[in-house]
């Protein structure tokens, strides 16, 4: 058996290896396996939110994610008798340097991904398979088994399934995977299209529910997403069928061609019992499956392996106490919780077959998504939610308020907002991160330093002066996934002092 292992990361999408990037910050062993013996080369995922942007901007990919991707802001509705223009996230979002939906293919963010860890030396074990898992006291014997048949055990103290929705790590570990599946069918393809105008998302609302096409750019120049039509034989997906559905959905005379890849696939509504099982976690598509409604899935796995990454990391370093590993699943459960019911009620409002829903998509819709353009309040509420950067956790442990909280700016438990301009790029190195707001003056008796004591190397100390997020003298703890801890009114640092003393260990 090969040398014991802090993480045994199983699957290697977009999930697993935004887990791998992580850990590789904070010098963690781990491997990184998966059973397929390639990456993906389809689209699947198509677009990039701008709280993922933001997250994976401190492994230095996304400028390569930007630049390989195209940041659309437009949608086309096309309704019966009207095209809508609509803008896509144009307000609500003036605290983030990437306020737009980033259109690109699942294969080229795996493929930047994947290049970023092999920069770091951190190889992906593809064509090798986890068959078993094993706890022996304090750790897990893994068995895993390559292509050629033959099979190694190591030994891990952490197993994370990114394995998805048929995830060996959540059978082995028996957590449950609770849901149902959709009676629809679905087709998938990425390919070409004439007479669609270019850089924009068109829907075409009718009452057999909605036809999709996104700009991808690579590995074709478009997505197309539609229903496979009541009574169509399930079998292999054939462009003339694809052509027939758009004939008998749009009036535009699009003429289809050039498929690089097509796909049936029926969509479900699940979610893991849990995300943690003693030693087991899960993350991605082996925590929540869902309908692509309002792209949130690979995204949400992102965002759940850098939720995880940095407390299994300091955990295993000896440097957090194994409790803060509970707060994963507090954290991350109801944000899976609340993406399985958002893309539920979008999926049902542009899928149902009911006689009131249809109404409502066929003939109060082309009367109201006019109105609602013009609602700027509603609208910005509604792109901040997409966007995933309304997601907080201010009822975890590891967020707490000071005994005198700031009255206006982010609390504990928020995102930390890119305001003042280039704050989360000076935040954006592994560890916690103590902003500290007003004249340097105020910080340069021995209480402070006190409390720093013995936690340099995982904590760094910035002094903005007045631009900071909040008004006036406050100091706040920013976590190594940019969400703030703690913050704080005044120079007194005692509830500063007991929230490390939880959650930060001194050397």
């Amino acid at each position: 058996m090969t040398a014991p292992l802090d993480v045994l990361i199983v699957g290697a999408g977009p999930t697993g290896l935004a887990l791998a990037a992580q850990l590789s910050v904070y010098g963690t062993t781990f491997r990184i396996v998966d059973r397929s013996v390639d990456r993906a080369h389809e689209s699947r995922a198509l677009a990039i939110q701008p709280r993922t942007l933001e997250a994976l901007a401190g492994f230095g990919v996304t400028d390569e994610l930007v630049i390989r991707g195209n940041p659309a802001m437009q949608l086309r509705m096309h309704l019966p008798g009207r095209v809508v223009r609509m803008p896509l996230f144009d307000i609500g979002l003036a605290d983030t340097a990437y306020p737009f939906l980033l259109f690109l293919s699942q294969a080229e963010t795996e493929s930047v991904l994947a290049q970023h860890l092999a920069g770091r030396d951190v190889a992906v074990e593809r064509g090798t398979e986890l068959v078993g898992l094993e706890r022996t006291g304090s750790s897990v014997t893994c068995r895993l088994r390559r292509g050629d048949g033959s099979e190694e055990a190591v030994e891990a103290t952490y197993v994370v399934g990114c394995d998805g929705a048929h995830s060996t790590v959540r059978a082995q570990a028996g957590i449950g995977f609770e849901g149902y599946a959709y009676p629809q069918t679905f087709l998938l393809a990425d390919l070409e299209v004439d007479g669609l105008e270019p850089g924009a998302v068109h829907t075409y609302m009718t009452g057999s529910g909605m036809l999709f096409f996104f700009p991808l750019g690579s590995p074709a120049t478009w997505r197309m997403l539609a229903m496979r039509p009541p009574g169509a034989p399930d079998t292999e997906v054939k462009l003339k069928v694809l052509q027939e559905i758009a004939d008998r959905n749009t009036a535009d005379g699009l003429v289809l061609r050039a498929p690089v890849w097509m796909t049936g696939f029926r969509l479900h509504n699940r979610g893991a019992a849990h995300y943690r099982s003693g030693p087991f976690f899960l993350a991605g598509d082996a925590a929540h499956i869902h309908s692509p409604a309002g792209a949130q899935g690979m995204n949400t796995g992102i965002q759940d392996a850098l939720n995880l990454g940095w407390k299994l990391a300091l955990v295993c370093r000896g440097r957090a106490p194994g409790e803060l590993l509970d707060t994963y699943e507090a954290e991350r459960a109801p944000v899976g919780r609340s993406v399985l019911r958002f893309t539920d009620r979008a999926f049902t409002v542009a899928t149902s077959g009911n006689p009131v829903i249809r109404f409502a998509r066929t003939w109060l819709a082309p009367r109201l998504v006019p109105l609602a353009v013009r609602a700027r309040g509603p609208r910005g509420r509604v792109f901040r939610t997409v966007s995933q950067l309304g997601i907080h956790y201010r009822r975890s442990p590891a967020s707490a308020a000071g005994s005198r909280p700031p009255r206006k700016g982010p609390r504990a438990g928020d995102r930390l907002p890119d305001l003042p301009r280039g704050l989360q790029a000076r935040t954006a190195g592994p560890g916690w991160h103590l902003l500290l707001a007003g004249p340097p003056h105020l910080w340069s008796d021995g209480r402070l330093a006190a409390v720093l004591a013995g936690r340099a190397d995982v904590l760094t100390v910035h002094r903005l002066g007045e631009q900071s997020p909040w008004p006036g003298v406050t100091h706040g703890l920013v976590r190594p996934d940019g969400y703030l801890g703690h913050v704080a009114r005044g120079v007194g640092v005692d509830g500063l002092s007991e929230y490390l003393d939880r959650w930060v260990r001194r050397i």
